[in-house]
């Protein structure tokens, strides 16, 4: 099975702490690194999660709020002193380039490598990114400013063959790319032989969804439904539903909700706000909703 990792380097919400680092996160599929927001500071977690700076070929933004994206010149900065050349490239929303262009162009001259920004509409669910193993899409979320959650989807692989019944059916190596296409096989005397008797599924596609920050919303539950793993905000306790309302926040009863509904393998609560000094409340309360509930902590991995 190949690697498809979440890494967590940083979990907490706007207000500083001595116990978290402000929100990012890296996806591990294949052999390439994608990033997922980059608070201040993401460049020390990258090192301690022992990460491969030349691996990373794409950050995702979710929001210009500035816990989730001060740590881009940084990060840009540390690439460049690293001695990268291939290029990077940047997914945000329009605003994005407009902010950080100055702050590049100002602060990281001489790269020897180009960072090129790919602008999406926060408000719409829409493919983004793909290469030969992976897909990412948009998920609009319900914020102060727009914002998307991110989901990422590995694409289906082929059938396998069943050697030992193309054996036995005298299949041709030459027609095995048909059937690995799903056609069936006719023999020599007209007979059909199907294609379930001579290939075996391959493991159902991976799926994860990052969904921060946002409010409540049950529109994202169709396009996050049935994913094995979700990282949903839960910045506050229920008690707190008032709070959360006025910022656009969620609640760890509203996170596990969503997971609830969404009928998901697994929910990771984060973005915690810096009022609770023990977030085991917060996961007491979401898995009394949801009782497949984890905490997501700084430098803490999750293989799917």
């Amino acid at each position: 099975m190949e690697k498809f990792e979440i890494n967590i380097l940083g979990c907490g919400s706007a207000l500083p702490t001595t116990k978290h680092n402000l929100s990012s996160q890296v996806v591990s599929f294949r052999d390439k690194l994608h990033m997922i927001d980059c608070g201040e500071g993401s460049q020390l977690q990258f090192r301690k999660l022992k990460l491969n700076f030349n691996r990373l070929t794409n950050i995702f933004i979710s929001h210009l709020h500035g816990d989730h994206c001060f740590g881009l010149p940084g990060f840009i900065s540390t690439l460049g002193l690293l001695g990268r050349t291939s290029d990077l490239h940047i997914f945000a929303q329009p605003d994005a380039e407009k902010v950080f262009r100055p702050l590049l162009d100002y602060f990281c001259k001489g790269l020897a490598y180009s960072v090129i920004f790919h602008s999406f509409d926060p408000f719409k669910h829409q493919l983004i990114y793909e290469d030969r193993g992976l897909q990412v899409f948009t998920i609009p979320l319900k914020h102060r400013v727009p914002t998307a959650g991110f989901l990422f989807v590995e694409k289906p692989k082929a059938l396998h063959i069943n050697r030992e019944s193309c054996d036995f059916f005298q299949v041709p190596i030459s027609q095995y790319g048909n059937i690995k296409a799903g056609n069936d096989f006719i023999t020599s005397n007209g007979e059909v032989i199907p294609n379930h008797r001579l290939t075996n599924k391959p493991q159902t596609p991976r799926r994860y969804a990052y969904c921060s920050d946002t409010a409540y919303e049950e529109k994202i539950v169709p396009i996050i439904q049935g994913v094995d793993l979700l990282y949903h905000e839960a910045t506050f306790l229920h008690s707190d539903l008032v709070r959360a309302k006025e910022t656009f926040h969620s609640s760890s009863i509203e996170a596990a909700s969503i997971a609830k509904k969404a009928e998901v393998g697994q929910l990771i609560l984060g973005h915690f706000s810096a009022r609770y000094p023990n977030e085991k409340v917060l996961l007491e309360e979401a898995q009394s909703v949801f009782p497949n509930t984890i905490l997501s902590s700084e430098t803490k991995s999750f293989v799917l």
